[in-house]
């Protein structure tokens, strides 16, 4: 690299050209510097004028959303076991399988009297002392403001294993003519209002005492429904 020569050996001619240069550096930093701003157009008010607007138009229909909503107190659906019947029951020997024939009629329910709800899905599962022992899958179906559907479910099970234990159980209950069962219930609803949608997971849950089978009936039942 070139060491540059001394200031007070080069010649005027070298420094008056240096000097000429640096001032134009200077003038054209100034210029950059103190350059003027661009003038809003109009076409950048009335895109920021609409865009407000808007906003407030959203915030609007939020708050008139939110006053429907609260006017109307919407309340979930209700699930029910309005009747059950245990057919039949048979634990083979010696791995404890289970098979049994039971038939339900459920009952939901819509409370809404401004509101109507879709089931888009839905499902019962029963089950005995936590293990399950059959599944049954439901139609979707709408229910218009402050309606109920009955359901008839038959729920059959078919070589279900069950621990010793489990097994022993039921048939002592089936001894003693009380047998409890719990049902779970898993639906996706969609709430209506106007052209407003809101879609939840439900889940009901009944313990219900059944006399023994052939011809076992509903002795007791309580049930809750949940979000």
């Amino acid at each position: 690299m070139e060491t540059p020569t001394p200031y007070h050996l080069q010649s005027p001619r070298t420094i008056v050209k240096k000097i000429i240069s640096m001032k134009r550096q200077q003038e054209q930093q100034s210029k950059i510097i103190l350059q003027p701003r661009r003038r809003t157009t109009p076409a950048m008010w009335c895109a920021a004028i609409a865009g407000f607007a808007f906003s407030v138009l959203l915030i609007l229909a939020g708050l008139v959303i939110l006053i429907v909503y609260l006017s109307v107190k919407p309340r979930t659906p209700s699930f029910d076991v309005a009747n059950a019947a245990l057919n039949a029951v048979y634990i083979g020997s010696p791995s404890s399988y289970y098979n049994g024939d039971m038939t339900l009629v459920a009952n939901i329910s819509n409370p809404n009297h401004k509101m109507g709800v879709v089931i888009q899905s839905g499902a019962l599962e029963l089950f005995f002392r936590g293990r399950l022992v059959s599944a049954q899958a439901l139609p979707p179906f709408a229910q218009p403001r402050g309606h109920f559907t009955v359901l008839n479910v038959h729920m059959l099970s078919s070589q279900v294993v069950l621990p010793p234990e489990v097994a022993a159980d039921l048939l002592n209950q089936m001894r003693s003519n009380k047998i409890l069962y719990t049902i779970r219930g898993s639906f996706m609803v969609r709430e209506r209002f106007w052209s407003w949608h809101y879609t939840y997971r439900l889940t009901a849950i009944c313990d219900i005492e059944l006399t023994a089978p052939p011809s076992g009936v509903l002795l007791d039942r309580r049930c809750t429904t949940s979000k």
